[in-house]
């Protein structure tokens, strides 16, 4: 029997929110320098199922100088979803950068840098 994906546009309560939120910190705090993730693969590594899109949501409300590496999360196939002459495109490119993630025409080489957790287990 499939497995029924959590609804996130339903209101939940205050806790229930901090709980994801919670959740996906946790998950995004712990991908490495010169690493990227897609925002879907951020959400299910955070348990949150097929959130991609609440995800980058809740990353664009981060404060300002949080310590949270938000500038490792690219959209599917490794585009950067900032726009390049926006002030978090500038930001989020030049961080990259200087961690050695190069992008060519606004995308990242996903095979080369993309973060993938459990092959880095064995």
């Amino acid at each position: 029997m499939p497995t029924r994906q959590p609804d996130y546009s339903t209101p939940l309560a205050d806790g229930d929110q901090q709980a994801r939120r919670d959740a996906l910190y946790l998950a995004l705090a712990q991908v490495p320098p010169g690493k990227v993730v897609t925002y879907g693969e951020l959400a299910a590594l955070a348990g949150l199922g097929r959130a991609a899109r609440w995800v980058g949501r809740t990353l664009s409300q981060l404060p300002d100088g949080t310590a949270l590496p938000w500038h490792r999360v690219v959209a599917a196939g490794g585009r950067l979803s900032l726009a390049a002459d926006s002030p978090g495109g500038v930001e989020q490119r030049a961080r990259l950068r200087v961690e050695g993630v190069l992008s060519h025409n606004g995308r990242v080489d996903i095979r080369r840098h993309g973060w993938r957790p459990l092959e880095h287990e064995a």
